[in-house]
């Protein structure tokens, strides 16, 4: 069993960036692989970035690239999503998972714990 917990949200102008912090509990984060996705009223659930156990896979959706960066810290049990020139598009509730079977996958139904999510907000 995994808990995660978001962190770092917020309100901010169009061109700022936020970082957003999820604490897992557990003793075998290694193990698994994170994910952020994010949710803006009325749309489904879309996948962000996802990073393997050890760090060395890492995906983006399109939408992200280049101004989005995801990275895990183990010895914290804590993945980041690092977010640049950000855009009111942007704005959604952005909720971590971790996927036990570390697949670091943009299938959402491979991750099997979710944090609550952290609302985040880009003004124009």
């Amino acid at each position: 069993q995994v808990q995660l917990v978001e962190s770092g949200g917020g309100l901010v102008q169009a061109g700022g960036s936020l970082r957003l912090s999820c604490a897992a509990s557990g003793r075998t984060f290694t193990n698994y692989a994170m994910g952020w996705f994010r949710q803006a009223p009325g749309k489904e659930r879309e996948f962000v970035a996802a990073i393997s156990g050890s760090g060395g896979s890492i995906y983006y959706a399109d939408s992200v690239k280049g101004r989005f960066a995801i990275s895990r810290d183990n010895a914290k049990n804590t993945v980041y999503l690092r977010m640049n020139s950000l855009k009111p598009e942007d704005t959604a509730v952005y909720s971590c998972a971790a996927d036990r079977w570390n697949r670091a996958t943009m299938n959402e139904r491979m991750y099997a714990y979710w944090g609550q999510g952290t609302q985040v907000t880009v003004s124009s």
